[in-house]
């Protein structure tokens, strides 16, 4: 069982959430910011204990229906990076849109205050592990992958890698290459 959790965004949050879970005895799998897994599921009634606790941090339960939005934002996050080469050239706010059939700003609102990240900063970083992937692989060169997955350019996927990562995607191939040879 999934449940999100809103204004839940540093690392001092996820610490304190994690106290009020092992107060009120709840089994839980993973804490990450704006999200809590549970290896079992919770009761209505463990589960409103949960929200008047949380709400006692400062950070808000969300509700069934705007988990499922985030799944979904999430999901679409995947496929717009996934298959970039094959999707019109469309703004991603638009494409997130079309896809969900909901305002922008509202879902840009809703993700940014469950995840701690904006959905803009969630492509770029599923982007850059996407290009990771891709020179791990050493089928594409670099102008190959920047088409790939929509950048304008080398330089701009360049720059966005090493922002990111704080190497430069040629070093990190280098590096791969090293490690294959220790």
């Amino acid at each position: 069982m999934k449940l999100y959790i809103k204004y839940m965004v540093s690392v001092r949050c996820k610490m304190a959430v994690q106290d009020k879970l092992d107060k009120l005895g709840l089994y839980h799998g993973t804490v990450d910011l704006g999200e809590l897994v549970f290896k079992k599921g919770i009761t209505p009634q463990q589960q409103d204990q949960l929200k008047e606790e949380l709400q006692q941090l400062g950070v808000e339960l969300l509700d069934q229906d705007q988990g499922k939005v985030i799944e979904q934002i999430k999901a679409v996050i995947q496929q717009l990076v996934h298959h970039a080469d094959n999707l019109l050239k469309i703004k991603n706010s638009e494409y997130i849109s079309q896809q969900l059939g909901r305002d922008y700003r509202y879902l840009s609102t809703l993700f940014s205050e469950a995840t701690g990240v904006t959905i803009e900063q969630s492509i770029i970083n599923h982007r850059v592990e996407r290009v990771k992937e891709l020179l791990l692989y050493d089928e594409l060169n670099l102008t190959e992958i920047a088409h790939k997955l929509n950048y304008c350019s080398v330089a701009h996927l360049s720059g966005q890698f090493k922002k990111t990562t704080g190497l430069t995607p040629t070093f990190f191939k280098q590096l791969k290459h090293k490690m294959r040879h220790l």
